[in-house]
């Protein structure tokens, strides 16, 4: 990254309060030209409850006097009941976080720095309330860029995925745990820390039981939702999200939803900022955002409406690897979304475990589904231990949590493979797969992997999706399946852009199980597969030279002066598959140790430890279990404090049950206890 310093505008840079109509004040930091009061300039708003103070201070320092540099007033706020903000935060998305956002923004339009109008922009949770306050039309906010978000919480979140439960639910959970749990810095708050946190280790609760209290898409879901209604949405919206982030098919959505001005951007980065993008290329994001924030909120012309609605990377093969530092590929666009240049292909499936293109667009075999008891049907239980290399549903690329090499995952799988391809293929958009199958339970699931398999056997996975079959027609109102009877499905699988060289060969690959990444069906199951009446439909896109030649180059990645930091331990991951034969007792740990390092300008000193456990008994159900522990501290003199949060989420056939603890330390002395102990039945997961 290319470091600047050397701005227009001079910055002045302070923290303050915000204080609401109830009396709450929650905390500000803002970066602003120092002659903004003469000269009064656009707000950029990123409203988050990851503590500006201290956890995303490195990232702040690169972003905001950045734009605060180049004319605007870059403000960072910490959610109510997180930081060094008042009260408890018992949830996310709530509608007190919405209406205290509106209130922030008619705040930011009375400041006499703050010319009126105000952009919102925000990675994650910052990018959903950036969506969910847009859909409330305060007349401040005049446009929103929003990464590695979604438009529908319950079916393209962190949650669930096709009506399946994800191991990432009890992961995120796991961080919310950690996050409530840290006390505000009495450097700012002073002698009310204590009281504060105090509150929050009482109040925040254990967020795990409240989501899986609805493990079906209701009112809860529906709230914060903005595709239940994307007309409310009425300022301009630049979608961005990566092919590694568990969050790329809303960019899609949005950019289809949608009946204003927007644009999306698909690169090859995990749950990151672009200009911080790994796997790589990063790109100059903060000058995308600038010719976004220059057109929208100032008025002036940067060509930036004048490029195609979307631009993505388009993959190349590469080997599988659990970490990338850089996908290769290249950039492409397309002028509008849904595209027409798109075309549907679809590949018929056979009982020889071929998959055959309708059109002839690939070297086959022809006839090979011709052949007597070609139609027959197929079957598949699988084990548990396809998952184990499946990776995170989000992938932050730190540990390595991409998937590995798809063949160990395809011994427990029913597979179908083209023939070696006789010229290139290419695909843009979103796999869909049709099928028609039975199940011997009334509860069960599919997954579905396209893999890339190499000249050297070497499979890669592209793409995967879920279903929980129950939600074959609903999330709202899933229905148990009747043993025995066929059924036909749609599984749709994540969006991707991906050129498949000649030579290599496309494998669809379905099994009953995803574990950890999907928590599996209640007991084993058996489905049988009908091929002839089952296809696999990609989206095949032809390459356009004078197209691609004609797009602009993103700039090298740019940013502010970093953070000072000083390393007192360095950081450790572990990514590890334990297969105890002995005791026919397979773990999957992961381990991410941030190490110690100490913030110099205020001089705090922060460590953090992460433990995951996603375990089962060969062959036993009921021995499901995931297991994670957070150990945190703060220091500056002689003021330390510690918190450690653990969670164990198990089930049988009936219920998830849930067991958690919190302390917290003063120094050695532990001032905070709680447990909990929950069932909660599963519904139809």
């Amino acid at each position: 990254m290319r470091i600047v310093s050397d701005f227009t505008r001079r910055i002045h840079e302070e923290e303050s309060w915000i204080t609401l109509a109830d009396g709450c004040r929650l905390a500000v930091r803002i970066w602003r030209p120092v002659d903004a009061e003469q000269h009064p300039v656009p707000a950029i708003l990123e409203y988050l409850p990851y503590r500006k103070r201290d956890l995303t201070a490195p990232r702040d320092a690169q972003t905001h006097p950045y734009w605060a540099g180049h004319g605007y007033a870059g403000v960072r706020v910490d959610i109510r009941g997180s930081g060094e903000s008042d009260g408890v935060l018992t949830d996310e998305y709530l509608q007190q976080e919405l209406d205290d956002g509106v209130e922030i923004l008619d705040w930011l339009e009375r400041q006499p720095w703050c010319d009126g109008n105000v952009g919102m922009i925000g990675i994650s949770w910052g990018g959903f309330n950036g969506l969910q306050i847009a859909a409330l039309q305060p007349p401040q906010l005049k446009a929103v860029i929003t990464l590695c978000s979604t438009d529908d919480r319950y079916a393209d979140d962190v949650h669930h995925m096709g009506g399946c439960l994800l191991g990432d639910n009890l992961s995120w959970a796991s961080t919310m745990f950690d996050a409530n749990a840290s006390p505000p810095d009495p450097a700012l708050v002073g002698e009310r820390w204590r009281e504060m946190w105090q509150q929050r280790l009482e109040g925040s609760g254990l967020w795990l039981a409240t989501w899986l209290a609805h493990q079906r898409r209701d009112a809860y879901w529906k709230h914060g939702s903005v595709g239940e209604d994307f007309t409310r949405i009425r300022c301009p919206v630049y979608a961005v999200s990566g092919w590694a982030d568990g969050y790329c098919n809303a960019v899609f959505r949005l950019l289809e939803g949608l009946d204003v001005p927007r644009k999306g951007l698909v690169g090859p980065w995990a749950h990151k900022y672009p200009h911080l993008g790994v796997p790589g290329p990063a790109i100059g994001f903060l000058q995308e955002t600038l010719r976004w924030w220059d057109y929208w909120l100032k008025g002036q012309e940067t060509g930036i409406m004048d490029e195609p609605m979307l631009r993505v990377w388009m993959q190349d093969s590469v080997p599988p690897s659990a970490r990338y530092e850089v996908r290769p590929g290249r950039w492409v666009s397309e002028p509008s979304w849904p595209s027409p240049t798109i075309v549907p292909q679809p590949f018929r499936l056979t009982s020889g475990h071929d998959l055959i293109p309708e059109v002839d667009r690939i070297a086959a075999a022809p006839g090979v589904d011709d052949v007597p008891g070609a139609a027959a049907p197929l079957t598949i239980r699988s084990p548990l231990f396809v998952g184990l290399y499946a990776g995170k549903w989000c992938s932050y690329n730190a540990p390595p949590d991409l998937p590995h090499d798809q063949r160990d995952e395809d011994g427990g799988a029913l597979i179908f493979q083209t023939q070696p391809l006789g010229e290139t293929l290419e695909i843009c958009g979103q796999p869909v797969a049709e099928l028609e199958l039975e199940a011997d339970q009334p509860v069960a699931m599919i997954a579905l992997r396209l893999n890339d398999i190499a000249m050297d056997d070497k499979a890669t996975r592209v793409s995967y999706g879920l279903l929980n079959l129950t939600h074959r027609d609903s999330d709202e109102h899933p229905e148990p399946l009747e043993p025995g009877r066929r059924y036909r499905v749609r599984v749709p699988l994540k969006h991707i852009a991906q050129q498949f060289p000649v030579g290599h060969a496309l494998r669809l690959s379905l099994s009953t199980s995803y574990w950890p990444l999907a928590w599996p069906s209640p007991k084993p199951v058996r489905l049988t597969l009908y091929p002839a009446s089952s296809r696999l439909i990609l989206p095949c896109r032809e390459p356009d030279p004078a197209e691609e030649a004609a797009l602009p180059a993103f700039a090298m990645p740019e940013g502010a002066p970093p953070l000072a930091r000083t390393l007192i331990q360095p950081s450790q991951e572990a990514w590890c598959v334990i297969r105890d034969l002995a005791n026919d007792r397979t773990t999957l740990e992961v381990v991410n140790d941030a190490g110690v390092y100490r913030l110099d300008d205020i001089d705090l000193e922060l460590a953090v430890r992460v433990t995951e456990r996603y375990s089962y008994a060969y062959g036993n159900y009921d021995s499901l279990s995931g297991w994670t522990e957070w150990e945190r501290h703060f220091r500056r003199g002689d003021w330390l404090v510690r918190t450690v949060a653990r969670t164990l989420m198990t089930s049988d056939a009936d219920n998830f049950r849930l067991r958690a603890t919190l302390d917290a330390y003063e120094g050695d002395s532990r001032v905070f206890a709680k447990s909990w102990d929950e069932e909660i039945p599963r519904d139809l997961v």
